[in-house]
């Protein structure tokens, strides 16, 4: 299927950066930790540093949302709170499909932090048929002959797909046909899809072999070994 590759589309109608608009999320998971702990105002270096940016960055980005805080008071939490989820669009409750039950959809199918950050899991797919009727988080596991009827019943909002990478772009195609517009996707696999479809990839080996780099960095700093290995000589 031509078009985009994962993560090409601009970000929303009111020119938020991109960059503004991967932090915000992390600002609504600082504002909800304050709120569950009593605190009502905060100010911009306090809520900067759960966020675990600098406040000036955070001051400018919330700059685009029309929230400036009060001199000497700071934000208020809640109503940032809701101000950064009505602009991420999670007011409500999301309606998402995991497509792929193996072991990591079934842990992002009994992940109780959906439900509370404006999503909800509505159905479970898998192409197995020896996994289809299981219950996985209260939910049974529908097949994937399902999927298209699935999307559309439910208006499903996001694809999650958990499927290994042999499977993944069938069922982005057949996400994509069905109406889904947003995907999530843990598949080891770079997804082509049409204008219009905004695709977001997690890998988690990519992830880990970056935390390893940084691991061997650490490891070599610590024995002093910051020199480069030796060329051999020319001619020798």
């Amino acid at each position: 299927m031509p078009g985009a590759r994962d993560g090409q589309r601009a970000s929303g109608t009111r020119g938020i950066p991109e960059a503004t608009v991967a932090r915000l999320p992390l600002y609504l998971r600082a504002l909800v930790g304050l709120a569950d702990r009593g605190i009502r105002t905060c100010s911009s270096e306090e809520l900067a540093s759960a966020a675990g940016v600098n406040s000036s960055k955070l001051r400018k980005d919330l700059s685009y949302l029309g929230s400036y805080g009060t001199r000497g008071v700071g934000y208020d939490v809640e109503y940032l709170r809701y101000q950064i989820a009505r602009e991420i669009g999670v007011t409500g409750d999301l309606p998402l499909v995991i497509v792929g039950i193996g072991n990591l959809g079934q842990a992002l199918a009994t992940y109780a932090g959906f439900s509370s950050r404006g999503f909800r899991i509505v159905a479970l797919i898998d192409a197995d048929t020896d996994r289809v009727g299981d219950l996985v988080g209260g939910l049974p596991v529908s097949p994937l002959e399902e999927l298209e009827a699935i999307v559309q019943h439910q208006q499903v909002a996001i694809g999650v797909i958990a499927t290994p990478a042999a499977a993944a772009q069938e069922v982005c195609d057949r996400l994509v046909d069905a109406g889904v517009t947003s995907i999530l996707n843990f598949a080891p696999a770079v997804l082509a899809v049409p204008d219009g479809v905004d695709v977001r990839k997690v890998d988690l080996s990519i992830e880990l072999q970056i935390l390893a780099y940084h691991e061997q960095r650490k490891a070599l700093a610590g024995h002093g070994e910051h020199a480069a290995p030796e060329r051999p000589a020319v001619g020798s």
